[in-house]
C-alpha cells in the first residue's frame, strides 16, 4: 500500500500561495508519479455522505485536476450515501482511492457504517488522504474540535477508532488554524495541548505531507509534533524526515 497523508494536495485553503491543480511543493507530484499506474481506476470516498451535489462537484474537481496534471486514469467514481454496498472485491478493483476532506466525526461515522476499515485493509494501490480523510486513516483518530459548540460539549468524542492505516495522528492546515479560537478558547493552546497528554500529534501546514510506503513513513516539508502540551518542529520546508 502507498499512503499519502496530506493536509491539502491542491494548495493552501487560505489562498496564501497560488496553486493550479496539485501542489508541487515538497515533491508531492513527483512522488505521486512514481507510483501512479497508466489508466488508473480512481475512487473518492466522501466526508459528507448526504450532500450529493457537493460530492459530485468534488469528484469533478479532482477528475479534472488529474487530467490537467497528466495523471492517466480510465475512471473516477464516487462513493457516498447513494451507494453503500461496495464489496471488498469492488473496492480492491480500484488503483487509487481518495479519502475526501470535511468534518472528521461525520466521515468517521460513514466509514464505520460502510465497513470501510475491513474492506480497505488489504488494498494494494494508492490511498490519498485529504484533511479529514487523512485524520480518519489513524488507528485511533483524534477529532480536533472545529465546529462551534464542540469545544465545550461534554459529549463530544475526541478519540475514536479509525481505518488503522497508520498510527500517526495528523492535524492539518496549521498555517490557517493555528491562531483560531473556538468557544472562547484558543484551539491549540487551550484545547489541543491539553489533549496531547499521553498522545502525539503531527501538525502539518498545507503543502506538507506524509508518505507511507509499505509501512515506512516519511514526512515531507514543514512539520511539528505536539506531545504532553509541548510543540517541537521536526522538519523544515524542502526537507524530509522519518516519522
Amino acid at each position: 500500500m502507498i499512503l499519502f497523508l496530506t493536509s491539502s494536495p491542491t494548495g493552501p485553503l487560505d489562498g496564501s500561495r497560488d496553486v493550479e491543480g496539485f501542489d508541487e511543493r515538497n515533491g508531492f507530484v513527483d512522488q505521486l508519479r512514481k507510483y501512479w499506474k497508466e489508466n488508473s481506476r480512481c475512487l473518492i470516498i466522501t466526508a459528507f455522505p448526504d450532500d450529493a451535489q457537493a460530492n459530485d462537484e468534488m469528484r469533478r474537481y479532482f477528475d479534472d485536476t488529474l487530467y490537467k496534471a497528466g495523471f492517466s486514469h480510465s475512471i473516477f467514481d464516487i462513493w457516498d450515501g447513494r451507494t453503500e454496498d461496495y464489496s471488498r472485491e469492488t473496492l480492491n478493483s480500484y488503483d487509487v482511492i481518495f479519502l475526501g476532506g470535511g468534518h472528521v466525526p461525520t466521515q468517521n461515522a460513514f466509514f464505520h457504517r460502510i465497513g470501510l476499515k475491513e474492506k480497505i485493509a488489504e488494498f494494494q494501490g494508492i490511498i490519498i488522504g485529504i484533511s479529514a480523510g487523512t485524520m480518519d486513516c489513524a488507528e485511533i483518530v483524534y477529532a480536533q474540535p472545529e465546529m462551534p459548540g464542540e469545544g465545550v460539549d461534554p459529549d463530544y468524542v475526541k478519540f475514536m477508532p479509525g481505518l488503522d492505516l497508520t498510527k500517526i495522528n495528523v492535524l492539518p492546515h496549521y498555517q490557517m488554524v493555528k491562531d483560531n479560537e473556538l468557544d472562547g478558547m484558543r484551539l491549540y493552546e487551550d484545547v489541543t495541548y491539553g489533549d496531547s497528554f499521553g498522545h502525539e500529534f503531527l501538525v502539518l501546514p498545507d503543502g506538507s505531507y506524509v508518505l507511507s510506503v509499505n509501512g515506512m513513513e516519511t514526512v515531507y516539508g514543514e512539520a511539528y509534533v505536539i506531545a504532553d502540551a509541548k510543540m517541537e518542529q521536526i522538519c523544515e520546508d524542502g526537507q524530509k524526515t522519518a516519522v
